[in-house]
C-alpha cells in the first residue's frame, strides 16, 4: 500500500501562500491523538477499528498504523472503494443499506475486500440475504442495535432481532451487531460518559447474547463513539470499538471534556477582509462554506460561535470568537469584554472548528503542519505536504 504523501505544490511554502479560506492538519496533534485512543484499546483488549468518515484521507489513516492498513470503518461506498483502491480489505460500511447499493458491495467482495453491511430490518436482510445466493459468495452483515438515540437500530429485545439474524445466517450472512452511543455527544460530565460506554456495551452484549441464544453465531460486538471510546474501563464482551472524531477532536469535544482546545488537529485559514470597529466586527473571507453551518457548542455551556480564532502559527487569541457566517463572510467578535484586537487587512488567521467532520467536509483537502518541529519562521508554519480527501457517495 503506497502512503508517500502528495508533497507541496513549489509555490506553497508556508501557511502564508495558498488563497484562502483552506483546511490545514496538524500532523504532530493528530498523532498524538491516534496514539491516546490506540494505547486504550489495548488497555481494554479490543481491536480498534478507527471511522474514516471524519478525514476521508488515506494519508490520515496511514497515520494509525505505520503507513499498514488497518480495520476500518466508513460511511460511505465511496469510502469503501477508494480504501479498498489504498489497500484496506477489512471495512465495515456502517450506515443502514440501501439495497440499490448492493451491487456495489458485491464488486468490493469479488475483489477479496470483506466489506459488511448494516442493517436494521427484515427487508433489508431478505435482500442481502437474496443478493448472496445470486452472487454465490457472503455478503457479512451486521445487525444495528439501537443503545439510545433512537437514528436507526433495533432495540436489543426488540421481537425482530432473532428472525432477522436467522435470515441473514442461512444465507451464511450474519456477522454480528454493531451499536453506537449518539447521545455521548451530550454527556457532560466524566460519569455521564462513563454510564453512555456502560449502556453502550450492556446493549450489544445483551443483543449478541439474544442471538447466540437462539443458536446464531456472532462473530462481531461492535461498539463505539469517540466521547464512549474514552471513557469506556470495562468492554467484556465486546471484539472492537470505533471511533472517528477522535483523530482531528473539535470544540465539541472540547467542551464536553474529552480532549482540550490544544488537542485540536484540524483548523481553517482565513484571511481578515474588512472591519466595522462601529459593530465591533472583524470580518474573513471564511464564511459558513469554509467552516459549515455546525453549531454544535451552542447546547454546551460555552457556546464557541462558529469556532475560535488564532494566529497563523496557532496560538489562541483570547477571547476572539467567530460569531457569525454567510456563505462566504465570516464575523470575528470578542466576548467577555474584551477589546477588539488590531487585526490589519490581510491579517490570516485559523479558527478551530465546532465539529471536525462537518467542517473537513468543505474542503477538497489539508494543508499539512507539523507543530512539533522547529520552524524557521514560527509566524508561518511550513506546509509539509497536502492531502487529499474522498469525496462523494
Amino acid at each position: 500500500m503506497s502512503t508517500t504523501p502528495t508533497p507541496a505544490p513549489d509555490d506553497v511554502r508556508t501557511l502564508a501562500d495558498p488563497d484562502t479560506p483552506f483546511a490545514v492538519v496538524d500532523v504532530h496533534k493528530a498523532l498524538r491523538n491516534i496514539d491516546r485512543l490506540a494505547e486504550r484499546a489495548d488497555r481494554l483488549g479490543v481491536t480498534l477499528r478507527p471511522h474514516v468518515k471524519t478525514a476521508k484521507s488515506l494519508d490520515v489513516a496511514a497515520l494509525m498504523h505505520d503507513g499498514a492498513a488497518c480495520p476500518v470503518t466508513v460511511s460511505t461506498l465511496a469510502e469503501a472503494e477508494a480504501f479498498a483502491d489504498g489497500g484496506y480489505t477489512d471495512i465495515t460500511y456502517a450506515v443502514g443499506l440501501d439495497p440499490h447499493k448492493l451491487p456495489r458491495v458485491i464488486a468490493l467482495l469479488r475483489r477479496g475486500v470483506t466489506l459488511r453491511v448494516l442493517l436494521d430490518s427484515r427487508e433489508q436482510a431478505l435482500r442481502v440475504a437474496d443478493a448472496a445466493r445470486d452472487a454465490g459468495l457472503a455478503v457479512p452483515a451486521q445487525i444495528e442495535i439501537d443503545c439510545d438515540g433512537h437514528r436507526g437500530g433495533l432495540r436489543a429485545d426488540d421481537p425482530a432481532l432473532v428472525p432477522i439474524g436467522r435470515v441473514l445466517h442461512e444465507a451464511g450472512c450474519l456477522d454480528g451487531v454493531l451499536t453506537h452511543a449518539g447521545e455521548s455527544y451530550f454527556a457532560h460530565t466524566p460519569e455521564e460518559r462513563r454510564l453512555a460506554a456502560a449502556n453502550e456495551r450492556d446493549t450489544a452484549v445483551a443483543a449478541a447474547r439474544r442471538l447466540r441464544a437462539a443458536g446464531l453465531p456472532v462473530a462481531t460486538v461492535s461498539v463505539g463513539s469517540t466521547p464512549t471510546a474514552h471513557a469506556a474501563d470495562d468492554l467484556t464482551g465486546v471484539t472492537e470499538l470505533r471511533a472517528g472524531n477522535y483523530v482531528f477532536f473539535d470544540l465539541v469535544m472540547a467542551g464536553l471534556g474529552v480532549c482540550r482546545p490544544d488537542d485540536l488537529a484540524l483548523s481553517v485559514v482565513v484571511t481578515v477582509i474588512g472591519h466595522r470597529p462601529e459593530l465591533g466586527r472583524i470580518v474573513t473571507d471564511g464564511g459558513w462554506t469554509a467552516m459549515s453551518r455546525d453549531r454544535g457548542t451552542a447546547v454546551q455551556p460555552q457556546d464557541q460561535g462558529y469556532g475560535l480564532v488564532l494566529d497563523l502559527a496557532g496560538h489562541p487569541l483570547p477571547d476572539l470568537v467567530m460569531s457569525a457566517a454567510s456563505q462566504e463572510h465570516g464575523t470575528l467578535t470578542a466576548r467577555n469584554g474584551a477589546e477588539l484586537p488590531e487585526l490589519p487587512l490581510g491579517t490570516r488567521l485559523r479558527v478551530l472548528p465546532n465539529h471536525a467532520c462537518a467542517t473537513a467536509a468543505q474542503h477538497r483537502g489539508y494543508h499539512v503542519v507539523d507543530s512539533g518541529l522547529a520552524a524557521a519562521d514560527p509566524s508561518a508554519p511550513v506546509v509539509q505536504a497536502v492531502w487529499e480527501r474522498v469525496t462523494g457517495w
